[in-house]
């Protein structure tokens, strides 16, 4: 049996010997998110990936946000490289969002299952060309997720996304499972000790951005969007140490500053991975206990969770990039993240 991500977290986090959950540190980020979320900084209404995203009126933006979250994954570089991938001078997951705009902005049906169901390395070549020399990480994976995602809309789905969404009756458990039971790329999963464990951050993400993209509403309701949890990344867990909400061993620490990378699925890698999760929920946790315990600040429980968690801590990543630059992130090259 495959634990899902929350319970995955909660089990890693107790037995994992490299990476700890620091309850002084979920105080202090608790208390940064609560400041956020009063000055309405942490939001759904404040996405910030919004300029990036379709508009949630283009009758496309639900396939657009899947064919980008298929493709969502290691966009880091190693510390030696002389430039970074970049599509008009973005870098990371905003060069991804500029090459799909690009690529239909050049009449390319780059949203349309039909067309990546088949499409060939040199026009994915071409469609994600950077600005330099260097070119997108993985190709050659991303062209194989591309086409396993589109024959499988186009043989259960009648060629869009929007349908697996609605089969999931407005439950983002529902739909999380669905996806990564039909599409094998979003299968990120595990063996830790004798446990198979999940992150599922892309399928996860996914959700959290039709979400977001469309606030809750409409396609992007879901009524039990708190089962879904912050987004087992490479970044949100470099802002997670700033704050001492989880801390490394000094053995692993030394491995990250050597820049040594990480194997998918190593313990390292699933500790850092596990134990990132499990210190956002219990963020949220504190979070929600201090709305409580001050009925004056005038918000809801449900103002806050991981999603939103998570969209803080990946803003403030970018916000205060030179500040954390001394902090080492985990590399791993794998397709999940």
């Amino acid at each position: 049996m495959i634990l899902m991500p929350k319970e995955s977290a909660k089990l890693i986090a107790f037995i994992s010997k490299n990476v700890f959950v620091e309850e002084e540190g979920i105080k202090n980020l608790a208390c940064a998110v609560l400041e956020g979320l009063k000055d309405k900084t942490i939001s759904v209404d404040n996405f910030s990936q919004n300029a990036f995203h379709p508009s949630s009126e283009d009758p496309k933006a639900v396939d657009w946000i899947f064919v980008l979250d298929t493709l969502n994954f290691s966009f880091w570089s190693h510390k030696n490289s002389p430039t970074r991938w970049c599509v008009n001078g973005q870098s990371g997951y905003f060069a991804l969002c500029a090459a799909i705009k690009r690529a239909i902005d050049e009449g390319k049906p780059i949203v349309d299952p039909k067309y990546y169901s088949e499409i060939t390395r040199p026009e994915a070549e071409y469609i994600f060309r950077g600005d330099n020399e260097t070119s997108i990480p993985l190709l050659d994976e991303r062209v194989k997720c591309l086409r396993e995602a589109g024959k499988v809309l186009l043989e259960k789905y009648q060629g869009t996304f929007v349908n697996c969404v609605k089969s999931c009756s407005r439950s983002a458990e529902q739909l999380l499972r669905c996806i990564v039971r039909d599409f094998e790329s979003y299968q990120d999963v595990a063996d830790y000790k004798i446990h198979k464990v999940s992150f599922y951050k892309r399928a996860q993400i996914l959700i959290g951005d039709i979400w977001a993209n469309f606030k809750g509403q409409g396609i992007g309701e879901f009524e039990d969007i708190d089962y879904i949890t912050m987004f087992a990344d490479y970044r949100v867990p470099q802002v997670l140490v700033h704050f001492g909400a989880i801390r490394y061993n000094n053995p692993l620490l030394s491995r990250l500053h050597s820049d040594i990378e990480l194997e998918n699925g190593s313990d390292d890698e699933i500790e850092i991975r596990g134990c990132s999760i499990e210190a956002v929920e219990r963020v949220k946790d504190e979070v929600r206990a201090l709305i409580e315990r001050y009925p004056n600040l005038a918000l809801k429980k449900s103002d806050v969770n991981a999603i939103l968690i998570d969209h803080f801590l990946w803003d403030y990543r970018r916000e205060h990039a030179a500040e954390l630059d001394n902090i080492p992130f985990h590399k791993t090259r794998c397709i999940y993240y």
